[in-house]
């Protein structure tokens, strides 16, 4: 596992922001979070209790713990895609 001080150190505004931003999507797994950042799930929630407020991060962690499809192996077989149909549609 990479030390976080330098994962942090190498994210750029903009990235660290999309990775909390994947951490807080239901649908996203850790391991799409990984592999587009090289960040472990351990790394994840490391960076999302440094960057976030107390009451979010526990509010976070509490949605992230029931969640099967933020894990590949949990995930139900009719889940095939990470975000919901209606997130990105144009209002």
């Amino acid at each position: 596992m990479k030390n976080i001080a330098h994962t942090l150190s190498s994210l750029t505004p903009d990235e660290r922001s999309r990775v909390i931003e994947m951490a807080w999507e239901d649908r996203t797994p850790f391991e799409a979070i990984e592999h587009q950042f090289n960040m472990a799930q351990q790394d994840v929630i490391k960076l999302m209790r440094r960057e976030l407020k107390p009451s979010s991060f526990k509010l976070w962690r509490q949605r992230t713990q029931g969640r099967h499809t933020k894990h590949l192996k949990k995930r139900p077989a009719g889940v095939m895609r990470g975000y919901c149909p209606t997130q990105y549609k144009q209002r």
